[in-house]
């Protein structure tokens, strides 16, 4: 008798980092409806959970629990997503975290594990799997971006970084990989309703108490973007559409104080 696991899986296998809350899982949602098997991952143990959740919607469903923010982590899932007999056709690269606060305020080490989850964590799955794509001749990356990657980030100015650095890796090496095969598509929400404003300690800023996007809405707008094998996709609301138009033409120095109304500490 030949069982789901055996049948071949025509949609493809994806790959989903910070998948267990917020955009990550509504990302694999959205790839599990269209019928991909997915290997999701995360730091917490609700990634076991949200994996039952996903395999309701009839598709083969992974869980690896890892701190992405360590080699060893990043190591340990791509040794899982080796061991699979399918190969990963879509790479979702959304693991990340923010800082609030003034740079000075916070511990430095929450700045560096912030740096080491959000950009390095990036580089590091990238390169391992981005490798094995070339070799195959096809591939789907993406990689969750933010509209503060456009200008300066006051209050939350390493997260802003990172989220910059991620845009300007995913416009790079789709540069380097437009002959092989593989698309990447950089993905950049708005604010959106998840706990990311918790997690990060963001709650009393402005920006964290507007109206905010549903992450089912941004993972409609990644997906289709990432299918068309689109360089960038501002996802979520015209407002965002708008915001990072500006933001992008204004100098940083006009920028900066505008940004820092929005993600300023109100305590």
């Amino acid at each position: 008798m030949t069982t789901h696991t055996d049948l071949p899986n025509t949609a493809g296998l994806a790959l989903v980092t910070g998948a267990s809350s917020g955009i990550g899982r509504s990302l694999a949602t959205k790839l599990a409806e269209h019928g991909h098997d997915l290997i999701i991952a995360a730091e917490n143990e609700d990634v076991h959970a949200t994996a039952d959740a996903l395999r309701g919607l009839g598709v083969s469903v992974t869980p690896v629990q890892a701190d992405l923010a360590t080699p060893e982590g990043v190591e340990a899932l791509y040794a899982e997503a080796a061991a699979r007999p399918d190969p990963i056709d879509i790479l979702a690269l959304n693991a990340g975290v923010g800082v609030s606060g003034a740079f000075h305020e916070p511990d430095v080490v929450d700045h560096l594990r912030l740096v080491d989850l959000n950009v390095r964590s990036t580089v590091h799955l990238a390169g391992l799997v981005i490798r094995d794509m070339v070799a195959r001749g096809t591939g789907r990356v993406l990689v969750t971006s933010s509209i503060a990657a456009v200008a300066p980030g006051p209050y939350h100015a390493t997260y802003a970084a990172s989220k910059a650095f991620g845009h300007s890796f995913a416009e790079g090496i789709r540069e380097e990989l437009k002959d092989t095969g593989v698309t990447v598509t950089s993905l950049m929400p708005g604010p959106t309703d998840t706990d990311f404003f918790a997690r990060a300690d963001m709650e009393d800023t402005k920006v964290a108490q507007e109206k905010k996007d549903d992450p089912d809405d941004v993972a409609d707008d990644a997906y289709q973007a990432l299918m068309a094998g689109k360089p960038s996709v501002v996802a979520g609301s015209i407002k965002n559409k708008v915001q990072a138009e500006l933001a992008t033409h204004l100098p940083d120095a006009a920028a900066a104080p505008i940004m820092a109304q929005q993600t300023k500490p109100q305590s």
